[in-house]
């Protein structure tokens, strides 16, 4: 017999639920996460086709720093799972860069080594030079990991420091499109969590992607004890007096427990909690979505001379527009990643690979028929690796058609499907809850919309709300 009350019941098994229950199962906690779908991950998960697997949501593991750095989000994550730095097989980017212009004629490079950008800029905006350093020592001393910090415009801040429309774009064009739930702008605290994550520390990936990431979770949760319920989702939280007092399951079996985390989101939350939390949940759900297309190919991309740039962000427009599209797809800015462009150390993915992502409009996607939604992927498919394309050297069309082994291609719609986040919004609410608190006293929020971003911001989520809210709290009760 299952059992029916827990120390904590913890909703999705995706990186921060997982994290938390690690965590609370080490300080002997009875923990059990709850999963409506087969595979754990949520937005970093992976999937089957024709026996290929292929990663959804992961380009690259943020925060990567060289083995022996202390003091850094990595490093605290390793230390609170207690998994071993090499369990992970992470592997560092070649290089990247951020390419503007019709054909990419703007570019700045980066690395694992922040010099490299550092320099590119003061090269290329020289006039800029000393606002940008004293905007990166802002950037470095600033306390982003501060739970009651106060909001901030990135957008009015940086403008303190950089007058240059262009650079101030190209900088924002990463870090939006790895974290920010919100259109145009983004609160300061996070701006300032992806600008560390990608240009002070850097890009790496296990060789075989993902999974890799997901095993050594689940392992280290299994190994202390945790409980695990796949493709048993909760269906309602039921309140009493200001508490959390019994979740109903998919099934509509109950359980109980002292403190409930959930990973799944704020207005998702919201929507399981009683009827009167719809509107708090309407105002703030995230608009931001996306379309990604993953090719497979026999030849690795460096034949093409695709071989040296890991991630590439492009914007063809005079100004990078940041939000929800008003077509299916927009194509004026996205993400390239060529997965094979890590250091593996000799070894090499069996094939070739190019993923395109761009900014897509989930009300365009939802409703269509199966036909209808089919045929618009195609066409949408080819439109975006089109696009991308030209900030990539030029190959022959007859070429990689001949060399295609298989192609994808994920929606809005397929993240609605997947993650269960309302609007497909892949980063959530576009107001985090940095506390992590919610109307009731013993229902706590992880993950995306708790507010620390990334995979390892996702993981160091878990920690933080499990240590803050439970583990600590006991310790003061």
């Amino acid at each position: 017999m299952k059992e029916s009350h827990y120390d904590v019941v913890i909703i999705g098994a995706g990186m921060s639920g997982l994290a938390a229950g690690i965590r609370l199962a080490h300080f002997g906690k009875k923990v059990c996460i709850f999963e409506r779908h087969n595979a754990p991950g949520g937005l970093n998960s992976f999937y089957s086709i024709a026996g290929r697997k292929y990663d959804v949501g992961l380009h690259a593991m943020t925060n990567y720093v060289a083995p022996g750095v202390k003091g850094t989000p990595l490093g605290k994550l390793l230390r609170q799972l207690r998994i071993d730095r090499d369990e992970f097989a992470l592997r560092p980017q070649k290089q990247s860069k951020i390419s503007f212009g019709p054909n990419g004629e703007t570019t700045l490079r980066f690395t694992n080594d922040f010099a490299v950008l550092d320099q590119e800029v003061v090269e290329k905006f020289p006039a800029q030079a000393d606002g940008w350093r004293a905007l990166v020592q802002l950037v470095r001393i600033y306390d982003d990991v501060s739970l009651d910090a106060k909001a901030m415009s990135a957008r009015e801040i940086v403008a303190r420091h950089i007058s240059d429309p262009l650079l101030t774009d190209m900088i924002f064009c990463p870090v939006m499109y790895y974290g920010s739930a919100q259109e145009h702008d983004m609160e300061f605290g996070q701006f300032v969590i992806m600008f560390k994550a990608l240009f002070l520390e850097g890009f790496a990936r296990p060789l075989d992607g993902v999974r890799v990431i997901i095993r050594v979770l689940l392992e280290k949760y299994r190994q202390a004890g945790g409980e695990r319920r796949m493709k048993c989702g909760v269906a309602r939280i039921v309140e009493a007096q200001g508490r959390a007092s019994r979740l109903i399951l998919d099934d509509g079996s109950e359980v109980t427990a002292e403190h409930v985390i959930s990973s799944v989101g704020f207005p998702e939350t919201m929507k399981l909690c009683a009827p009167a939390h719809e509107t708090e949940a309407a105002a703030n759900t995230g608009a931001l979505s996306f379309v990604e297309t993953i090719s497979a190919f026999k030849e690795q991309p460096a034949s093409w001379g695709w071989g040296d740039d890991t991630i590439i962000f492009f914007n063809d427009s005079e100004r990078f527009h940041y939000e929800r599209a008003r077509r299916q797809v927009d194509l004026r800015s996205g993400v390239i990643c060529l997965p094979n462009n890590f250091d593996f150390g000799g070894e090499q993915l069996p094939e070739g690979l190019l993923r395109v992502t761009c900014l897509a409009n989930y009300d365009l996607w939802a409703h269509l028929p199966e036909s209808d939604y089919q045929a618009d992927k195609n066409r949408w498919f080819d439109a975006a690796v089109t696009s991308a394309r030209r900030f990539l050297p030029r190959v022959n069309d007859e070429v990689l058609a001949k060399s295609e082994l298989a192609r994808d291609m994920f929606t809005p719609r397929t993240i609605k499907k997947f993650t269960g986040h309302l609007n497909g919004a892949i980063y959530g609410a576009p107001i985090k809850i940095r506390d992590g608190r919610t109307h009731l006293s013993n229902l706590y929020l992880c993950g995306t919309d708790q507010g620390f971003l990334g995979i390892v911001g996702a993981m160091l989520s878990g920690i933080s709300m499990a240590n803050y809210h439970v583990l600590q709290a006991s310790t003061r009760g």
